[in-house]
């Protein structure tokens, strides 16, 4: 499944701004105009980006490229100088803080390379806990989150702590961790960064399919080459601009 649309890109001196000239629909990700400074050191400079609903980017840099600094101030951890971020079309900027952490919760969904599963969870209860956060009831939780482990096939592992699973199966688990409260938007920061090929692989199969079932977009940060093929179109980083994209 990919995308059905066209993708303009207008050139300025010194970037290249992706606009959608097929959706009328609100975007999962707006950022525009973004600038983010540490003391006098500028680390982004205008970054312009959109995300539609069901849609699959791929954030492609090199290090300190800006990459992971850009999701910090998506996903509301770092402050930003100048421009916009929304999520689901509302704005960061216009929210205090107990609503910035609530939308995290309910509209992100966050798999990240080292897993950061709770150990004294059951790979069940790690699962849960969003929801918990949300203060979902027990029963919906757990069915919930029983059923989020069968799409990713884990229910056999589901009584198990982080330290009696693989790789791979960690990843299964966070991946179906960042779904349980239908995120709008997931944020994956090299999922496959710690697995082998194979479990890479298999890992990425699901995020595509998590996404398709789902409806929800990804904005998945990657080196490898090899995992921007789930993607609709690759966006490109440099020293906090972004250069261009494909499909």
């Amino acid at each position: 499944m990919r995308l059905v649309g066209v993708i303009a890109a207008t050139e300025f001196p010194d970037e290249q701004v992706l606009r959608c000239q097929t959706s009328g629909s609100i975007a999962a990700l707006r950022v525009a105009g973004l600038h983010k400074s540490y003391d006098t050191i500028e680390v982004l400079h205008g970054v312009d980006l959109e995300v539609r609903a069901g849609e699959r980017v791929a954030l492609m840099g090199r290090s300190g490229s800006g990459k992971s600094t850009l999701l910090n101030c998506i996903c509301g951890i770092e402050p930003f100088n100048v421009g916009e971020i929304e999520v689901g079309g509302e704005a960061l900027s216009a929210m205090e803080p107990v609503h910035l952490e609530k939308m995290r919760r309910e509209r992100i969904g966050y798999v990240f390379q080292s897993f950061h599963l709770l150990p004294t969870l059951t790979a069940l209860e790690n699962v849960e806990f969003p929801g918990q956060l949300m203060n979902l009831p027990a029963g919906q939780r757990c069915e919930r989150a029983r059923e989020l482990l069968r799409l990713v096939g884990m229910e056999h592992r589901e009584g198990h702590r982080p330290d009696a699973l693989s790789g791979g199966e960690r990843q299964r688990v966070a991946l179906a961790r960042a779904v349980m409260n239908r995120p709008r938007l997931i944020l994956a920061d090299e999922p496959t960064g710690s697995l082998d090929s194979s479990s890479g692989d298999q890992v990425l199969d699901l995020i595509e399919q998590v996404s398709i079932d789902e409806g929800i977009a990804v904005l998945l940060v990657t080196h490898d080459h090899n995992t921007v093929r789930i993607c609709d179109r690759i966006v490109r980083m440099q020293d906090g601009r972004i250069l261009g994209a494909s499909e």
